[in-house]
């Protein structure tokens, strides 16, 4: 079998305000292999976001071990966690957080920027990154000539831009209407399909019913850790909603 492509054990995270410690995780152990896509599930501050943070090397454990595509990361320092955030994951925020006056292409592109892709080569991996998610008709459209749904492909395009192995997803249908939601899922599951490993936070239950595995957080632990037949979400012919 596949080795892991996240390895999480025995991670702990504390937070100290003072003299006051938050315990935000409790022992966590989880592996997550290629290909898979993952709904995390849970109240507000039952961990799952601490949990998201760590996966996306935007924070460290307090102890415990973290392997992402074989690497040991939770011991690595600020620099060196931006180098695996830019290499292997791509990421996907509910806000869209798109360059408002900047063109759909554009804003794919900024990525490749700062990994130093000549203009060319960002352009034509931008269009392609466009393309794959049903919006190579509007490479010129800024933020506000576009749909919700159609701001959300964009952010997805730039998250696959760099070629990540995994995409994190935090609430990315939280500004989106159903019709859109489910299309969004669509298009996640076809990169699960593609091998690109999927973790999505998210706290409505009828959206994790999209992925393979549900990881239910509770408490700064792991309640639950179930894999599922995934219902199937139909993409829209056409990226118009």
């Amino acid at each position: 079998m596949e080795e892991a492509l996240i390895e999480i054990e025995d991670v702990r995270k504390v937070y100290k305000t003072g003299d006051v410690e938050v315990h935000a995780l409790r022992g966590v152990s989880v592996e997550i292999r290629a290909g898979e896509f993952v709904a995390i599930m849970g109240s507000s501050g039952s961990g799952k976001s601490t949990l998201m943070n760590l996966i996306g090397c935007l924070d460290r454990p307090t102890s415990g071990r973290y392997r992402l595509a074989g690497r040991e990361v939770s011991g690595l320092s600020r620099d060196e966690l931006a180098e695996v955030r830019n290499q292997v994951l791509g990421f996907v925020f509910q806000s869209f957080n798109l360059l408002a006056r900047t063109s759909a292409v554009e804003n794919v592109e900024l990525p490749l920027v700062y990994r130093g892709v000549g203009g060319r080569e960002r352009h034509r991996r931008a269009v392609a990154a466009l393309e794959r998610v049903g919006l190579g008709g509007r490479l010129d459209h800024t933020p506000a000539q576009l749909s919700g749904g159609q701001q959300q492909r964009v952010a997805i395009a730039r998250a696959l831009v760099g070629e990540p192995r995994v995409v994190l997803a935090d609430e990315p249908t939280g500004n989106l209407d159903s019709k859109t939601s489910i299309d969004m899922m669509a298009l996640f599951q076809e990169l699960g399909e593609s091998g690109i490993t999927v973790v999505l936070v998210t706290h409505e239950p009828d959206i994790a019913e999209f992925a393979s595995r549900v990881i239910i957080v509770k408490d700064g632990e792991i309640l639950s850790d179930t894999r599922q037949e995934m219902k199937r979400a139909t993409r829209a012919a056409e990226a118009s909603s």
